[in-house]
């Protein structure tokens, strides 16, 4: 609970405009498409791979195949964005206006600071897609896991640490719900992501 205002000003200091958008530290489009394929690469070493998998057993009642699954899914989908991809992945468009000098111009524009709530049965595919997914597109995510099984998804973001992502990119908050639903309130996040049960999530909308 003391630890509450850290995670309350990561939320709060992210700008409307992201860590990126496409007018402003466009280049990160490019970093964070060199850390995607860093990471599927070690991914698809086999004591790496069979880590992860042993890992993932560990916390979740699933058979040595569902979770060598998981694995390759994050892995194959981090190759996805590898290079280019994450930037083609904020493609804007233009139309032309109904007079001269008028066009209209769109643009995949970040929240900020928002946050991702995961179930226990997924501990690496869900987290992993949706926190990047996030990160990917300017924001900074507030990332939370049911904390039986969160130690799956840290062990992530310290590979992904290791393959070049910035530490002050996203948060882990490693807590029960009503100390995350209490960081929700006191930062008003702007979008959160939520992944399990109907009851939190109507409790989440209210």
């Amino acid at each position: 609970v003391d630890e509450i205002p850290d995670f309350v000003a990561g939320l709060t200091s992210t700008p409307k405009s992201g860590l990126h958008n496409p007018l402003r530290n466009v280049e990160r489009y490019v970093m964070l498409g060199e850390v995607c394929e860093r990471a599927a690469q070690l991914l698809g070493q086999p004591e790496i791979e069979e880590y992860f998998t042993k890992l993932i057993q560990r916390v979740v009642g699933k058979s040595w195949g569902q979770c060598k699954g998981e694995v390759v899914v994050v892995r194959k989908w981090l190759s996805s964005f590898a290079g280019d991809n994450v930037r083609n992945l904020s493609r804007s468009f233009g139309l032309p206006g109904d007079h001269f000098g008028q066009e209209t111009r769109g643009y995949r524009w970040p929240f900020g600071g928002v946050c991702v709530i995961t179930p226990f049965n997924f501990p690496l595919e869900i987290p992993c897609i949706q926190a990047l997914s996030a990160l990917f597109m300017g924001n900074r995510p507030l990332v939370k896991i049911d904390e039986k099984v969160q130690i799956v998804f840290e062990q992530m973001i310290r590979l992904l640490l290791h393959c070049g992502l910035p530490k002050e990119d996203l948060d882990m908050l490693w807590s029960k719900g009503p100390v995350c639903m209490e960081v929700l309130k006191q930062a008003d996040c702007r979008m959160t992501l939520f992944t399990g049960s109907q009851p939190v999530a109507e409790l989440l909308t209210k």
